[in-house]
């Protein structure tokens, strides 16, 4: 039965009805009256992905009820906001009205406060604590009070997402839950170059993204076959580089207005933007937009294939580093974020030396324009500038030297984010069967996903020297939002939890039984999961 209609309230009326009918007919008289059906029992506290560090479940739940409130820190333009979010959610299944109070209107209910004196909490832990008298949300920062709503979204039946009424009950187990993250740094990429995704796609995208405490969305917005962002001294990147995709496609491109929507509303969710452009290789639609770019002034033609490798900047001309200059100096005034990735992977038409002379070209004006440079792990074949990250997407039949290059720059002072393809890349195939996807890192089951340690990933590279996990989505063989759901989930959860909860926490066992359910709240939110046999969906 589909997760947003009741899954008991049918069955129980039916029995009921039968029941009377079947005394009037035998006995002529009324039958006895039925027992109510039991309320359904809350989900046990901190079963909820990602699993929460601490938990100590105690006394009776709080019902959600037609008189409770949301009660925020008057003084906190961002405590009513997440107040805002909370009841957004919460009215269209619920049928309450929820208002949005201040915390001295009144007590009970549901209490949102930050309280900078919880120093322990970080930047984004919280602290939640259910009980018959209401439920009370403790963050020293907003995004911790943010991260500490989706515990109690996840806390609650998963009928919740529904966008109608639902008859409930909406019960949160009681006692307290204090979560703190393992690592500052959990992301998920969009490829939106080989093909392209609208903004409200793009949304659909970090709301989902949301729900799992992910706080980096990383958009690959330069490849190949399309550029996406429009860059007001380069026109052409957009408007000619980024007409088409692959397959040949329309392609497109967002204006600066629309990539200020969606880091306005990765924001809002508490996601920083950590935008990518690719270089020197996976560079074609930028030397087909403008001839001076390649070594020879001669433009190639747009590409719409999937090979890599073949393409490159023009490393000795000073054209070159203006170009640069100027995309990342427009890039960067659009993005309030802290990182700007410069790629860096797969220059296989780049000598190393001019790979080398490039990157201390480029790493110095990421700086200039107030940003830490990101790049993927071949950065540290060359010269990773000062707090510069390393995005390890290696695999584990990677060579020995490949993975010692990346520990040692790690222990020298570059972290990394981990991105095994073979683990965390959310476009490879789930099995043979699995008709979107690539395989060239094999298949990735549920479980493959979920199963590795980060601390353990890298011989020699120490936890201290990560910076944290992301799960990669290319678009190779993904055009729409429904190919998004399908690749993602349920693998991208398992990700988010490996950013997030304590290493003791980990256990596949456990965490499928947690991963089943979700399958109902994945359907009540629209999301065309895959529904691998290895997990026990409800």
């Amino acid at each position: 039965m589909p997760v947003k209609q009741c899954r008991t309230f049918p069955r129980v009326l039916g029995a009921v009805l039968l029941v009377a009918a079947a005394g009037i007919s035998s006995v002529g008289a009324t039958a006895p009256a039925a027992a109510p059906a039991p309320a359904a029992a809350p989900r046990p506290l901190g079963q909820i992905v990602p699993a929460p560090a601490s938990v100590a479940p105690r006394g009776a739940p709080y019902a959600i009820t037609a008189a409770t409130r949301i009660r925020v820190d008057e003084d906190s333009r961002e405590s009513r906001a997440i107040g805002d979010y909370l009841a957004g959610v919460l009215r269209p299944s619920t049928g309450h009205p929820l208002p949005v109070v201040d915390e001295d209107k009144g007590r009970g209910g549901i209490l949102l406060r930050l309280s900078p004196r919880d120093r322990a909490l970080g930047e984004e832990g919280y602290r939640l604590t259910s009980g018959p008298g209401g439920i009370t949300l403790t963050a020293q920062r907003p995004a911790g009070l943010f991260r500490g709503v989706q515990t109690l979204r996840q806390q609650l039946p998963a009928a919740v997402e529904a966008d109608t009424v639902r008859p409930g009950p909406w019960t949160v187990a009681g006692g307290t839950i204090t979560d703190t993250p393992r690592f500052a740094y959990r992301g998920a990429m969009l490829d939106v170059s080989r093909h392209f995704f609208t903004v409200d796609e793009v949304k659909r995208y970090i709301d989902q993204l949301a729900l799992y405490k992910i706080n980096k969305l990383h958009l690959h917005l330069s490849d190949d076959q399309g550029w996406r962002i429009a860059i007001d001294s380069w026109p052409r990147l957009a408007t000619y580089g980024g007409s088409t995709e692959v397959g040949g496609g329309p392609g497109g491109h967002y204006t600066k207005d629309d990539y200020k929507e969606i880091v306005r509303y990765a924001a809002s969710r508490y996601q920083e933007v950590v935008p990518e452009i690719d270089m020197p290789g996976h560079t074609n639609a930028a030397l087909a937009s403008y001839a001076e770019l390649n070594c020879d002034g001669v433009a190639p033609p747009l590409y719409t294939g999937t090979a890599v490798g073949f393409s490159s900047l023009c490393v000795p001309k000073p054209v070159t580093y203006d170009f640069v200059d100027d995309v990342i100096r427009e890039l960067a005034a659009l993005t309030p974020g802290k990182y700007l990735h410069i790629g860096g992977d797969e220059a296989h038409s780049t000598t190393h030396e001019d790979y080398v002379a490039f990157m201390d070209r480029v790493q110095p004006v990421v700086a200039k324009y107030g940003k830490t440079v990101i790049g993927w792990h071949q950065l540290t074949g060359a010269r990773p500038a000062e707090g510069a990250l390393a995005q390890y997407w290696g695999l584990d039949r990677s060579s020995g030297a490949e993975k010692e290059q990346v520990a040692a720059a790690a222990r020298a002072g570059t972290k990394v984010i981990l991105s095994p393809a073979d683990r965390a890349y959310l476009d490879m195939k789930y099995t043979k069967d699995t008709k979107l996807g690539l395989s060239w890192a094999g298949y990735v089951e549920v479980q493959r996903s979920y199963d590795w340690n980060p601390a353990t990933l890298l011989p020699g590279l120490p936890e201290s020297g990560i910076a944290g996990v992301e799960a990669p989505l290319w678009t190779e063989t993904v055009s729409e939002s429904a190919h998004i759901d399908h690749m993602a989930f349920p693998r991208l959860p398992g990700i988010a939890e490996l950013g997030w909860s304590p290493a003791a926490s980990h256990d596949w066992a456990a965490y499928r039984e947690r991963l089943a359910q979700q399958g109902p709240r994945f359907e009540a939110l629209g999301i065309g999961f895959y529904r691998s046999p290895q997990v026990p969906w409800r």
